[in-house]
């Protein structure tokens, strides 16, 4: 039994892709004992969980939470030696800009669905006919909304709640987790088991209810606490898991894109510059249309299951000298309900007001501030028109990607930052001038976020089904596992250890 761990004796194994699932797959076959070597496009690791420096700070310039619903992502950590560094964000929750105005987002939600319409807070939301439409859910039968083969978030939404919810809650909480219209997403994929939970439960508060009670006991916290942080970034996730990989003797190598793969007597063989690199395991850790692309000439059976692209994301991160932000007016950060006027931005975190450490590093009156535009919207026809604002309790998770933004949402760097300026004095109530700013950045995602469309799941089982029939294959990220540090770690780990198995 010992031989079979010998690493002379395992197939060695590849893997394309060096963001978060990427770098957790290679751990995971080289704790098997496979040699390892890992392929990263990019001259940088770990993806979407990536860091730059603005006015002298490290930070963040992705992801800068995890969901604390599953204990996936703190389970990893602890084993890199970081569970002293796991951190709650500040008290405060998060706020939701309405047409007429801001309100504070409500606790106890999934995708900022209620679990009471009647909640003092969702009704500020809703209004007395909202919160009355929105409770009729508990006297609708349970197939209503829930029953057909795939649905998207805004069709169960509506059918059981009413527009309202879906407008002024879900959609706001929707697209900046996922940068997207609720009308375009699969509700099973964004929101696993709450359909289900409808059928079981016999409404979508009930069910709504159980998946938090589920997930952390009966939840009081505002909205936004279901997160934590690593003290000094998430992406010091990736710095701890290089080192174990170094260690673990992996071979890591930037700047080497996949060109091609094929099929050999051993394994698999991937075509990388002028360099060819063989494995008897292939682990692709590439975004859904890049990973079947890839895949398709050496796996027939993949041919026009392509996923669609992720929406392009900009963030743009401003450091400011600003002592009247002190008093934190919008908490950790607001979410923006698509029809509110006059803003571009589909959220803003306020950095240092979520995370005591930054607050610290920063200085008395230094704030960081995430705005975040870019949204894929809806047809009209469901549609109601990362996290990033610290809405966890709602639903959402630091993905990075924190607008109601569509085609007309800023592009350049100098637009950005103007619409970033304006934006921010609406959010916050306070002004935020060019003379203020002591240090900014703008970061891209093209198509990084997964895009859970409608049919999503069923593409995905289809396209991890032809790959479990090719021995020694699989694919693993976020489009695959779903949005969310949270889900990609789970999802990794279950897939390489079943592919191992």
């Amino acid at each position: 039994m010992g031989s079979s761990l010998n690493p002379a004796v395992l197939k060695p194994a590849v893997v394309l892709g060096g963001g978060i699932s990427g770098l957790l797959a290679a751990r995971e076959l080289a704790t098997a004992g496979h040699a390892v070597i890992v392929l990263e496009a990019s001259g940088t690791w770990g993806g979407c969980v990536g860091s730059h420096v603005v006015a002298g700070l490290t930070l963040d310039s992705g992801a800068e939470s995890f969901a604390t619903r599953s204990p996936a992502v703190a389970e990893l950590a602890a084993e890199l030696g970081l569970a002293g560094k796991i951190v709650p964000p500040r008290p405060g929750g998060a706020w939701v800009q309405l047409p007429e105005g801001p309100r504070e987002l409500p606790k106890t939600g999934v995708l900022g669905i209620p679990a009471n319409p009647w909640d003092p807070e969702v009704r500020r939301s809703l209004g007395f006919v909202g919160s009355l439409r929105a409770s009729l859910d508990r006297y609708l039968p349970a197939r209503v909304g829930a029953a057909a083969d795939v649905t998207s978030v805004s069709a169960l939404v509506r059918a059981r709640m009413g527009s309202r919810v879906l407008e002024r809650l879900v959609a706001p909480v929707v697209g900046g987790v996922h940068s997207a219209d609720p009308g375009l997403l699969d509700v099973d994929m964004v929101a696993p088991g709450l359909r289900a939970g409808v059928l079981t439960h016999g409404s979508l508060a009930a069910a709504v209810a159980a998946q938090r009670r589920g997930a952390s006991g009966p939840s009081v916290a505002k909205a936004g606490s279901a997160v934590a942080g690593l003290e000094d970034g998430m992406h010091t996730l990736v710095t701890a898991l290089l080192n174990d990989l170094r260690e673990r003797g992996v071979t890591l190598l930037t700047g080497v894109p996949a060109r091609a793969v094929e099929r050999t007597a051993d394994g698999w063989r991937v075509t990388a510059g002028e360099s060819k690199y063989d494995g008897g395991l292939l682990v692709v850790a590439l975004p859904g249309p890049d990973a079947v692309g890839l895949l398709q000439e050496a796996v027939p059976a993949l041919a026009g299951r392509s996923p669609g692209h992720g929406p392009d994301v900009r963030l743009v991160t401003l450091v400011v000298d600003l002592p009247e932000l002190d008093r934190r007016p919008r908490g950790t950060g607001v979410l923006v309900a698509p029809q509110t006027p006059g803003i571009q931005a589909k959220a803003l975190t306020h950095a240092t007001a979520k995370w005591d450490w930054l607050a610290a590093a920063a200085g008395p009156g230094t704030h960081v501030l995430r705005l975040s535009y870019g949204r894929l919207e809806g047809s009209g026809a469901e549609g109601s028109g990362a996290e990033g604002s610290g809405a966890e309790g709602s639903g959402a998770e630091g993905s990075g990607a924190e607008g109601s933004g569509g085609a007309n949402a800023p592009a350049s760097d100098s637009e950005l930052l103007a619409a970033a300026l304006r934006d921010a004095s609406a959010l916050l109530d306070v002004p935020v001038q060019e003379r203020d700013v002591v240090g900014w950045d703008v970061v891209r995602w093209q198509g990084a976020l997964p895009f859970a469309a409608v049919g999503h799941k069923a593409r995905v089982a289809g396209i991890r089904e032809v790959c479990a029939a090719e021995n020694g294959l699989c694919v693993v990220g976020g489009w695959v596992a779903g949005n969310g540090l949270a889900a990609v770690v789970f999802d990794t780990r279950k897939e390489v250890r079943s592919l191992l198995s």
